[in-house]
């Protein structure tokens, strides 16, 4: 039997829910709601819109001997909820996680554009090339004068201006802490300033701008040039997802260490230039990112398209490759074959989702979330924890939160994606019997825009959870 087909235990399935979180109140099914009755009955379940998660005690194990949604009414439901008024057209594509059985198809083997649905693709290339528990170092070298120190770029882009904090993804790592950590080092050398900081950014090569992402995105601040040093995931400051994004993010990192560093009591010359690194000596000072599996799960969570292409590069980086766009983009690839997702008929162009050209099936996708589900202990099953949880958490918070979706809040987990024209939303849920079932839903060519659009998506999605 297939990886992708082979027969998943109740206990797999619940590590694959990470005990289950539901919306607080929300009326879903037994198995799902609080020993105490108390604590459901102040207000009636259907007035209230999930607002937090909420772990919940008494959780059932999901039953691979629940019995199989009615394919042929799941199938006329589906069909029906995937009509859409206007242009444009959806594939989808379900299977049964516990059987691999396929329980419905629309065009499922049509490559269409996923969108950001491709972030999960490099997710599981990302976890599997470098290990869940494997940080990225920042770090500080001695150049090539006692008063000379490079800063060198070891793939983190999450870096934070302060201190780091230990609890957090953005931001695990402080320029303030390695700016405090040189100062005693080169207090101990007994080094007196000023210091002349350089950049050793060299770990990416080619072009920081893949040729595929429309000058538009760029503008828009969708994407910006990539380093393998940044500043919350390239952006000016953490927490502002949209507008205007460095263009160099290396060098703003670097002058806001040179601030951070005479804050710690170590003057700098006005000039910063890059090096390659030749000949830089001992590390004086370094410090580590979030693990790769929390990256991962950040990027899932957010969306994150910056985070998304600095790991595609960091792949290439570990299998040897040259970690440029086209490097990186055939290194992702090379990983998920090898993981045993076919790639025929599969087009990559960045590994984001952004870029012009991408092209995938539903079925595809799908086949791939059944590889994450097949062992949730696995390093590519790590990626699950970061799919978004309907109407809670990350891309989908504000999703599933009003009827008729309300029934799936709490109960899909998935990745969404989004361009002009394009909608894509990929997972998987728990049906009303407590099966696991993985889909995959693509909508394209919807020349209303996509938000128009989503409901089409979240509504099928609904369906699966009350099948």
């Amino acid at each position: 039997m297939g990886r992708t087909s082979k027969a998943v235990t109740s206990g797999l399935l619940i590590c694959a829910l990470a005990a289950v979180t539901v919306p607080v109140g929300l009326n879903l099914l037994p198995a799902f709601l609080p020993q105490d009755p108390a604590a459901v009955a102040v207000v009636p379940a259907a007035q209230l819109a999930p607002t937090s998660i909420s772990t919940l005690s008494g959780i059932s194990p999901l039953s691979a001997e629940a019995p199989l949604p009615d394919t042929a009414k799941l199938s006329a439901e589906l069909s029906q909820a995937l009509k859409y008024d206007g242009a444009g057209t959806f594939s989808m594509y379900v299977s049964d996680v516990s059987s691999g059985k396929a329980l419905f198809s629309q065009d499922g083997q049509v490559a269409r554009t996923p969108a950001s649905n491709l972030k999960l693709l490099t997710a599981a290339a990302a976890l599997d090339t470098l290990g869940p528990g494997t940080r990225l170092p920042t770090q500080v070298l001695a150049g090539a004068t006692a008063n000379d120190i490079v800063l060198r770029g070891g793939g983190d882009t999450m870096l934070g201006a302060g201190e780091g904090d230990p609890e957090a993804a953005l931001g695990h790592a402080g320029l303030a802490d390695l700016a405090a950590e040189t100062a005693t080092a080169l207090a101990a050398a007994g080094v007196k300033g000023p210091v002349t900081l350089k950049v050793d950014d060299t770990l990416f090569t080619g072009a920081a701008l893949n040729p595929q992402w429309t000058e538009g995105d760029v503008e828009a601040g969708e994407i910006a040039p990539i380093f393998p040093l940044a500043l919350n995931a390239g952006r000016y400051e953490p927490g502002v997802l949209s507008g205007p994004r460095p263009q160099d993010s290396a060098m703003t990192a670097a002058q806001t260490f040179s601030d951070a560093l005479a804050d710690a009591g170590v003057a700098t010359t006005d000039l910063i230039s890059r090096t390659t690194g030749a000949g830089a000596g001992a590390v004086l000072a370094s410090v580590d990112s979030a693990t790769v599996a929390e990256q991962v799960q950040y990027m899932l969570s957010e969306s994150d398209n910056y985070v998304a292409e600095a790991l595609g590069r960091m792949v290439a980086v570990k299998l040897g490759s040259a970690a440029s766009n086209a490097g990186s983009v055939a290194a992702v690839r090379q990983v998920a074959e090898a993981l045993g997702l076919s790639m025929d008929g599969v087009l990559t162009t960045d590994n984001c989702g952004l870029g012009v050209g991408n092209l995938i099936s539903s079925e595809r996708l799908v086949a791939l979330i059944l590889l994450m589900l097949a062992d949730p202990s696995s390093d590519i099953g790590q990626a699950l924890p970061g799919l978004p949880i309907a109407g809670l958490s990350g891309s989908l918070s504000q999703r599933f939160v009003t009827a008729p979706d309300l029934a799936g809040a709490g109960l899909v987990r998935a990745k969404t994606g989004s361009l002009n024209e394009v909608t894509a939303l990929s997972g998987y849920v728990i049906n009303s019997h407590g099966r696991l079932l993985a889909f995959s839903i693509l909508g394209n060519g919807l020349s209303g825009g996509a938000g128009a659009a989503r409901p089409v998506v979240d509504d099928a999605a609904t369906i699966l959870a009350q099948s």
